[in-house]
């Protein structure tokens, strides 16, 4: 059940907790809920950064890793049993100066040693690369972080920032992290997807339920209000391929008994290169719908169903 984190040592369930709803739509009480029937399940990897919050009036980043830090707290035998996952460069850049101090302001805010796995958030051209790995791998060397990833890198980029590793003797990057779902699937399959199998590198996907569309929440324009991010649906739910992805689902998860945002994870799950998708919940009950994934492996014809409905 566990899979490998590229050549990093590290080892995580197949199905990643996404932190970017923590203490901004689910407050500390469903939060703590959704951490807790997460872990329970078996799940190991929980994905947050530096700049969650800091799109919510009043918050300015770093909420959800402090309330990670306090859920961590509450009971220190947690942090055996998870992998944290964090990134920089969201808000300040990749710059070598900036990176060491938000590091260390991340670590303080999760209240923990090390993190087990460190991305630049997205790419920064304007610092070279032989820079900005450097000073992660000063960072891995000083054990601040054990792992390092890429988040929002093209193709080129990922072989760039891999022959620099080399060239350089840097610890090479483990991970990238990308966007990726049912209906957007042309953003990682293609060359991504064909230099991270070549390369080894674990694939965690973001966006994996395609901001709750693929949960069947949206059906029609009046759906989209009910959260703060369901008006990014409707170029979904306009569209045909999306149509056809709600039906799809709708079968397989009566044939399987699993909600519909199961059938979306198992079918990601099961793609070449990813090793866990990322999803978040606002409370347990959505909890228990993200890690009944963990358990949940389609036939062959029900993923083949579910990719011919998103082609």
């Amino acid at each position: 059940m566990m899979r490998p984190v590229g050549s990093s040592g590290l080892e995580v369930a197949p199905i990643a907790l996404g932190g970017n709803v923590f203490d901004w739509t689910a407050d500390e009480a469903a939060s703590f809920a959704v951490l807790d029937a997460f872990v329970d399940a078996g799940g190991t990897m929980i994905d947050t950064a530096d700049v969650y919050s800091a799109w919510a009036p009043g918050h300015q980043g770093g909420e959800s890793e402090a309330l990670i830090g306090r859920w961590l707290k509450r009971d220190p035998a947690r942090r055996e049993n998870v992998v944290i996952a964090t990134k920089v460069g969201f808000m300040a850049g990749l710059r070598p100066d900036t990176i060491e101090p938000t590091c260390d302001a991340s670590l303080a805010r999760l209240g923990i040693e090390t993190i087990d796995l460190y991305y630049q958030h997205k790419d920064d051209e304007s610092v070279p690369l032989a820079d900005s790995l450097g000073a992660f791998d000063t960072l891995r060397r000083a054990g601040k972080i054990r792992a390092i990833g890429l988040s929002n890198f093209s193709a080129p980029r990922v072989e760039e920032a891999l022959a620099v590793s080399a060239e350089q003797g840097f610890e090479r990057p483990a991970a990238l992290q990308n966007w990726y779902n049912l209906v957007e699937r042309e953003k990682f399959e293609g060359a991504l997807r064909d230099v991270a199998l070549a390369e080894g590198l674990a694939v965690f996907s973001y966006y994996s339920l395609a901001n709750g569309f693929l949960t069947g929440k949206y059906r029609s324009k009046d759906d989209l209000t009910k959260s703060p991010r369901g008006l990014r649906n409707i170029e979904y739910l306009e569209s045909e391929r999306g149509r056809r992805v709600l039906a799809a689902l709708e079968d397989v998860a009566a044939e399987t008994g699993a909600a519909m945002a199961t059938v979306a994870l198992a079918w990601l799950k099961a793609q070449p290169g990813i090793t866990a998708p990322i999803a978040s919940a606002t409370s347990a009950r959505q909890a228990e719908e993200l890690v009944a994934a963990l358990k949940l492996d389609l036939t062959l014809g029900q993923i083949e169903q579910l990719s011919e409905a998103s082609a």
